[in-house]
């Protein structure tokens, strides 16, 4: 079971002060969140593309490459990379060098975009949302398999038998897709032989269980060997050392940046009650002290078959120390109480559900 960190290097303003913090802080902050998630042993660490405002990290492999060179251990992906609107060359280089900075430990997480903010901004047609993906994660596919590329699409120029470098330390590469609960991605993936990301931000964690099945259906179906492909997710959260504690840490900001995105999707109103609904033992909120938040992630393991479990710290603009205590918390507490349970099952033989 791997346990890490993602996060979107929020630029929100601050709930208390309205104060809002710089790109330029912010991006260096989460530079010091990487390294010590790397020193309390978490396994991931990473940052979502975005471009707005609001949101520091355009570029996440610069961001983790930065990081690269400070850490020796945690590997640093994207989540996501916003393939659709990106060139899969370009992707694929970055990677590739922050692979080698790293020295083995880069890894692609690729998605269609839940924000629609970089298709514009790089001249694409949102009419073209799905097949601008398909395509373009099969030029990434492409590229990966093979130094020289011989390819064409519809929506990017041709290359006839071109050699893209540097090439990365690992062969292959790892790329995973993420997904908002799609059929249709889960699927593709499946199909694809690639390992699956699920965003589970609202709701029950145990309704993704039955797209996890049609994950593992559909990978088996394509001849994959199901038991090496490892399936993560994605959950806002928040951890301190008394459960009510982190519950009225978190909330504000988190109030506050749902409400903002509340009113351009038109969700409703975000309130407590909400909130500590989500926070519920079934709910998809992961707050709380650590044991808390560790028997949470221990019943989406048995339940859903989460391999991969990382906690979206902060949402909104949250003071950096509390932030980097959350970090702390999960790698020394809560990661351990996790691996422990997990190693018991294995050893007596405990099936998963």
């Amino acid at each position: 079971m791997e346990i890490g960190v993602s996060s979107f290097v929020e630029t929100w303003p601050d709930v208390k002060t309205g104060e809002v913090i710089s790109h330029a802080q912010r991006l260096r902050e989460v530079v010091e969140e990487i390294v010590l998630a790397d020193q309390v042993g978490l396994d991931v660490y990473g940052v979502g593309e975005h471009h707005r405002k609001d949101y520091a990290a355009s570029s996440p492999a610069v961001v983790l490459a930065a990081a690269a060179s400070q850490t020796k251990w945690i590997r640093l992906t994207s989540a996501v990379t916003v393939l659709s609107s990106a060139d899969p060359v370009r992707v694929f280089q970055d990677f590739a060098t922050l692979d080698a900075i790293s020295n083995g430990r880069a890894e692609i997480m690729a998605g269609r975009g839940s924000f629609i903010e970089s298709f514009p901004l790089f001249g694409y047609d949102l009419s073209h949302y799905d097949e601008l993906f398909e395509e373009k994660l099969e030029l990434l596919l492409k590229i990966r398999e093979s130094e020289k590329v011989t390819w064409s699409g519809g929506h990017r120029p041709a290359i006839q038998n071109l050699g893209v470098y540097p090439r990365p330390v690992q062969n292959p590469l790892p790329v995973w897709i993420g997904s908002g609960g799609n059929s249709e991605s889960v699927v593709r993936a499946g199909l694809l032989g690639l390992p699956l990301v699920l965003a589970i931000i609202g709701g029950s964690p145990l309704q993704f269980a039955p797209l996890v099945k049609l994950y593992k259906e559909a990978a088996a179906h394509a001849g994959h060997d199901v038991s090496k492909l490892p399936i993560g997710s994605h959950s806002h959260g928040f951890i301190a050392e008394d459960t009510e504690m982190a519950a009225d840490k978190f909330f504000p900001s988190t109030q506050a940046s749902m409400n903002v995105l509340g009113r351009e999707r038109g969700w409703g109103y975000y309130d407590r009650a909400r909130f500590d609904a989500a926070r519920s033992f079934e709910g998809a909120l992961y707050v709380g002290d650590p044991e808390t938040v560790a028997q949470k992630i221990i019943h989406l393991r048995k339940h859903v078959g989460i391999t991969r479990f990382m906690l979206h710290v902060p949402v909104g603009t949250m003071p950096h120390d509390e932030v980097m205590r959350a970090i702390e918390l999960l790698g020394t507490e809560v990661a351990p109480r996790v691996r422990k349970e997990i190693d018991r099952w294995e050893a007596a033989g405990e099936p998963e559900e």
